[in-house]
Formats: structure tokens, C-alpha cells, sequence
């Protein structure tokens, strides 16, 4: 494999990730320690300054962070997964899901104020207890949810944004927990509050996509209405989109894009390329690491480009 600027990854803080191993050493690793990950090519010419940057930075870290080397060209499947849609990116991993990143090459400067937001964020270098605490917190309230006690979560969500406002996953629970009790317009209105800098956070976004499948799926029909009328007439395109609405609005996302992808094997273009357009909403509404996500993006690419 070449390596980025001719240098060699350092035994354990950094390491050549591939797709046979990214779960294990970005994801799984993540939920210990944040994982820097450095999408390169080797046709990349800002990429041989950043990374060796880069890994001087995380060296400094002094074992706070690791740091996964992602070559694009031999891990596209991946590239594709995150969205990476330019080279160099960076993404940084905590609990398994992306916390913050940057494209482009940065000053060495920016590099260090980037790891310490990190190590920050996952409790390290700024009060470890109480962030492992309200980590402990957001999961608690993340299991509430998934069974089924909205308002309790609801209750965890609230208490860990006024002990943190600037924890994008209290918002975007907070507002999880209202999608699911079908207060639709009190959601709108915790993520509209959330602090503008929380925006752009995953978490953020992805509540943001849970409200707008929960939306489109009000129109949409009973379940078991339109599952008959796809039985009745698979060619029906209509009814298994809304069908595919219904089913990701009520959690059953493996089914909705399983439908979805179906769509889009039968007519990849119909009303505008709407299966294709409804596959990224209902993966931006799940984790970027869900096997619904990873599943359905790469049976996607490989209708595409069968």
C-alpha cells in the first residue's frame, strides 16, 4: 500500500484501515477512544501534506486519540457509505458515530484546535466523568426510546441539554422522542432552538430526516392498505412508495428501503428519480454505521452501476 507522504503509521495510534476492518477499528474503537479517519488517494496532492500533519498532531495527543488511514481508491465502498465527495477528508469517530470534520488541507494549528475539540468532546482533557456521565445518560435515553417510553426519554433528553446545551444528541433526542409520540410540530421546534453551532452535527441532521419521514408519511396511507395494493399490483410504483414512507415512519427502515430499492430496479427514474431521492433521507435518519445503511447503500451502487 503507498503510504501518505512516504511515512509509515505509527503501531498503535495510527494504522491503515480497510473495509474488512473499519468496524473494528474505527466503530467498535471509537466507543473507547475518538478515531481521527484521513480519506486520502494517492493521486491526491493536498492529501501528502495533511496526512503526515495530521499524524504529528495525533502523536501529540499523546494516545487521546487514534487515527485510521482510509485510502479511497481501494476502499470505495466506504467513500461511498460517508459521502465522501472530496479528498483530503477528515472525519473524527466517538460512540461509534462521526462527531466533527473538516475537507480540504489546514494549517498544522487548525489541526491541533480540531483534536482538542475532539478529545474534548469525549470527556478527555476536560472533566472525563462528567462527560462519560451524560454519555452513560444519552445511551440510557437512546434504550427508552427503542422501547417504546417516549416521554421518559424525552425527560433523559431534557435533563442532558440543560446540564449541556451544547450536546447535539440531547436535541436531537429531545426531538426523536417527540416524533415518536407524533408531536411532529414540537419537534420542528426543539431543532429550530438547538444552538445554531449544533446545526450541522449528525445527530442534528438526522432528526431532521426522522421529521421529514414522519411527515410525508401522514399522507401516505395505513400499512397494511398499501402492502395489499403492492400484493395486488407490484407495478403499482405509487403504492410501494408510499408504502416505503409508512414502513420508515414506523421504524421498519430494512423494509422501506428494501421497497425503495425495488422501485428503483423497476424505474430508476419515476416522478423525478423519488426512490432514489427517499433511500438518502431514510439513511440520513438512521446511523451512518446501521447495517440498514451499509446494506442498502451498496445494494444501491450496485443497481447503479450494474
Amino acid at each position: 500500500m503507498i503510504e501518505l507522504g512516504g511515512q509509515s503509521p505509527a503501531t498503535d495510534l495510527i494504522k491503515d484501515v480497510s473495509e474488512a476492518d473499519f468496524m473494528t477499528e474505527v466503530v467498535e474503537m471509537s466507543r473507547t477512544v475518538p478515531v481521527i479517519v484521513d480519506f486520502w488517494a494517492p493521486w491526491c496532492g493536498p492529501c501528502k501534506t495533511l496526512g503526515p500533519a495530521l499524524e504529528t498532531a495525533v502523536n501529540k495527543a499523546k494516545g487521546a486519540v487514534r487515527m485510521a488511514k482510509v485510502n479511497v481508491d481501494e476502499n470505495q465502498a466506504i467513500a461511498g457509505q460517508l459521502q465522501i465527495q472530496s479528498l483530503p477528508t477528515v472525519y473524527a469517530f466517538w460512540q461509534g458515530q462521526p462527531i466533527d470534520g473538516f475537507q480540504g488541507n489546514v494549517p498544522a494549528s487548525e489541526l491541533d484546535a480540531f483534536i482538542g475539540r475532539v478529545v474534548e468532546a469525549s470527556g478527555g482533557a476536560a472533566g472525563g466523568a462528567e462527560a462519560d456521565g451524560l454519555a452513560e445518560a444519552i445511551t440510557a435515553a437512546d434504550e427508552m426510546l427503542e422501547a417504546g417510553d417516549a416521554a421518559g426519554a424525552l425527560q433523559v433528553f431534557a435533563a442532558i441539554a440543560a446540564e449541556d446545551p451544547a450536546n447535539a444528541a440531547s436535541f436531537g433526542g429531545m426531538a426523536r422522542a417527540h416524533i415518536a409520540a407524533g408531536d411532529l410540530e414540537q419537534a420542528e421546534a426543539v431543532l429550530n432552538g438547538a444552538p445554531a453551532d449544533l446545526h450541522d452535527k449528525p445527530e442534528i441532521e438526522a432528526a431532521h430526516a426522522q421529521l421529514a419521514l414522519a411527515r410525508q408519511a401522514a399522507d401516505a396511507g395505513p400499512v397494511a392498505d398499501l402492502e395489499a395494493a403492492v400484493e395486488a399490483d407490484p407495478g403499482n410504483h405509487q403504492a410501494r412508495y408510499d408504502l416505503a414512507l409508512a414502513l420508515a415512519a414506523a421504524g421498519r427502515s430494512e423494509e422501506a428501503v428494501d421497497h425503495l430499492l425495488e422501485l428503483f430496479r423497476r424505474d430508476a427514474d419515476w416522478n423525478d428519480g423519488a426512490a432514489k431521492t427517499q433511500l438518502f433521507t431514510v439513511f440520513d435518519a438512521l446511523k451512518p454505521n446501521d447495517p440498514v445503511v451499509l446494506n442498502g447503500r451498496r445494494k444501491l451502487s450496485s443497481l447503479i452501476f450494474a
